[in-house]
């Protein structure tokens, strides 16, 4: 295998309320299946001379933004030609509120760095309760998500406020209201949720994919100081992994 056939991947895994140990060991034991990547990981994006020397950004995070700074590298990085894989919570922002009188609390995502909410053409607002739900191919013939037959998973629903072109290649469907979010009413016209997407930006593209949720024991401290169940989400189904290797492979050409 020639040097140029290297190509460097940059892990950020990193943030709240999620096992992101857990997603971190899978996605690197992926990774670890294409002997062309190398990877370097971090927590957050304070690294970014590093990132942007990657040839390629795969993020498993919650509630981490970039500063300004670092948000105007990635953009530049991304607008140039490069891919990015995002999951889950990587384009969310959580401000839980004081609780009312009731003991109810509730959760605010404020559209704050909008740039990189831009890049990634969504930012979370909201799910539901985590619950079974269906997710299908909305582009059956897609490289992506060809062949992959409709599948059950038990994870957060997330509902997205969208920014630019994003082309969906699986969805479910969802409208309705929802509770302890400040964003409540989900009620449009049409009740499909994107849960994969394509998002071009500039030169490159940004593939981002809703599912991922986990959660352990100690992921909520210091709100809850023992999670009483652990939640694997769509961590359960192959279907998932098999999107991931694909979404690797789809960053690597």
């Amino acid at each position: 295998m020639s040097k140029s056939d290297r190509l460097d991947v940059y892990l950020v895994a990193g943030g709240k309320y999620h096992n992101i140990d857990h997603a971190r060991v899978e996605i690197l034991k992926l990774l670890a299946e294409q002997p062309r990547i190398k990877v370097k990981v971090g927590a957050d994006y304070s690294d970014i001379d590093t990132i942007c020397e990657s040839d390629i950004i795969i993020t498993y995070t919650c509630d981490v933004l970039p500063s300004d700074e670092e948000t105007t590298r990635l953009c530049e990085f991304i607008r140039s030609g490069k891919k990015w894989f995002a999951l889950h919570g990587t384009n969310s922002i959580l401000r839980f509120l004081e609780p009312d009188d009731g003991g109810e609390f509730k959760v605010d995502c404020p559209e704050e760095n909008i740039a990189f909410m831009e890049m990634l053409g969504s930012q979370f607002m909201s799910h539901p309760p985590i619950h079974e739900y269906e997710v299908v191919a909305t582009e059956p013939d897609h490289p992506l998500v060809k062949d992959i037959p409709p599948f059950k998973v038990d994870d957060e629903l997330y509902l997205c406020k969208f920014h630019g072109e994003h082309h969906t290649l699986m969805h479910t469907h969802w409208s309705d209201h929802v509770v302890n979010f400040v964003r409540d009413d989900w009620k449009k016209d049409t009740d499909i949720q994107p849960v994969l997407y394509i998002h071009p930006y500039g030169e490159g593209q940004v593939l981002y994919f809703t599912l991922g949720h986990c959660r352990g024991k100690y992921d909520m401290q210091p709100l809850i100081e023992e999670y009483p169940v652990p939640e694997e989400g769509a961590w359960q189904t192959e279907e998932f992994y098999e999107v991931l290797r694909r979404g690797i492979v789809w960053a690597m050409n």
